[in-house]
């Protein structure tokens, strides 16, 4: 089993380190690491150290440094707006999506989507994605943490604006024509794909989107849920990117 995956501020510069706070307390009590055991610190932008427990405390482990590592971001970057959905399907959709390498996921309120976020429940929820986003990049030993975009509930224009300004944008629509699975990719730069709510996408929004320069794309006959949707294009653009 590879080594557990801890997320820090700041990489340790010298040769020792203390993990304290949350991350320290889930090191110490919750995984119960023992002196000896080997384990990964990350910055979330790409910086891991890789090291080994040489004292465990109340909530604390002391930690000698072996050796440091630096991974490039990801290129083509990998953007999910993911329409809000009710429940916890949205939830297991970021968190499918986090494990699977997306880099970026925007909320987006879709004229569809049941659930609104407004005020300070839309920064709760939205938080709560970060949340979700963060534990699954752990348990995914992934070095670089994904965003979630900073507006709890981003609107069709921003979507709109931001599929315009990409290198290549892809709506999933169970009409389209397109596969995914052939449709051309950019060597660089921003690839949005766009995942409705239950409702799916109306007509107006995938004519906004479309007009962005946005291709409509299925995946297949099936139609996915709006917490699988995501996942399930991200594998193929991992594996049609060398990703996978």
């Amino acid at each position: 089993m590879s080594a557990p995956l801890f997320l820090v501020d700041e990489l340790p510069g010298g040769s020792t380190f203390t993990l304290d706070g949350p991350e320290g307390h889930h090191a110490a009590t919750v995984q119960r690491l023992r002196v000896g055991e080997r384990l990964v610190l990350a910055d979330g932008c790409g910086g891991t150290a890789s090291a080994e427990v040489t004292a465990v405390g109340r909530g604390t482990v002391d930690v000698a440094v072996l050796d440091r590592e630096f991974v490039g971001a990801a290129d083509p970057r990998l953007v999910v707006v993911q329409g809000l959905a009710k429940g916890d399907r949205g939830e297991l959709a970021v968190q499918a999506m986090t494990e699977a390498g997306v880099d970026e996921i925007v909320p987006w309120a879709a004229s569809r989507s049941v659930v609104q976020w407004r005020g300070d429940r839309g920064h709760k929820a939205r938080d709560k994605w970060a949340a979700t986003v963060r534990e699954a990049a752990k348990q995914a030993r992934r070095p670089w943490l994904p965003v979630v975009a900073g507006d709890p509930d981003c609107s069709t224009k921003h979507v709109t604006a931001r599929l315009a300004e990409a290198a290549a944008g892809f709506v999933l629509h169970e009409e389209a024509a397109e596969r995914l699975t052939t449709a051309v990719l950019p060597p660089s730069g921003e690839i949005v794909l766009v995942v409705g709510p239950e409702g799916g996408i109306s007509d107006a929004e995938r004519d906004a989107f479309t007009g962005a320069g946005a291709t409509a794309v299925r995946l297949g006959y099936a139609v996915l849920r709006t917490s699988t949707a995501g996942i399930a294009a991200l594998a193929v653009l991992s594996a049609r990117l060398g990703r996978w």
